[in-house]
């Protein structure tokens, strides 16, 4: 199964289980270097990309990784700000409703990708404030490393348990 056997309520908890304290440059700076010591570790010929609101704060290409990770940052982050939630419970949401969600929604494919490796950055005060975007994996692959991410920079911050 390409979504690796998600469903979209599961999905919409993990969004509300990652909320950070607060977003700004420096936790942008923090989430990326984080990023990029697991997928340097791992030798992951990835993309990754944080943004706060539309401005890339950071971003890497690593080894293995292509211009065309670019595209596809670049149209997961379209969906992401669009809809303040994952492109994984995106397309795991269209899926369950039988929907095709490029149709339903008036959303060029070229412009916009249902392909997990698109999450939210949502703080408790001001909602979606930002997006992590990883690129380069299988789908299901790219969105559990971005909550992997976001869950060793919350338990960094003490704010998980």
């Amino acid at each position: 199964m390409t979504t690796g056997g998600f469903n979209s309520a599961q999905l919409a908890l993990e969004e509300q289980v990652l909320i950070l304290p607060a977003f700004d440059e420096a936790a942008a700076l923090e989430i990326g270097t984080i990023a990029l010591s697991l997928a340097s570790d791992r030798a992951l010929g990835i993309a990754i990309e944080v943004r706060l609101g539309d401005w890339t704060v950071f971003h890497a290409s690593l080894p293995g990784s292509t211009a065309a990770n670019d595209s596809w940052i670049a149209r997961k982050a379209r969906v992401v700000r669009a809809t303040g939630h994952s492109t994984m419970f995106e397309r795991v949401q269209a899926e369950e409703a039988g929907i095709d969600w490029y149709s339903h929604y008036q959303r060029p494919e070229v412009d916009f990708a249902i392909h997990g490796g698109g999450l939210p950055l949502i703080t408790s005060g001001e909602g979606h404030v930002g997006t992590l975007l990883i690129s380069g994996l299988p789908q299901v692959e790219d969105h559990l490393l971005g909550v992997e991410i976001l869950t060793e920079y919350l338990a960094r911050k003490g704010e998980l348990l």
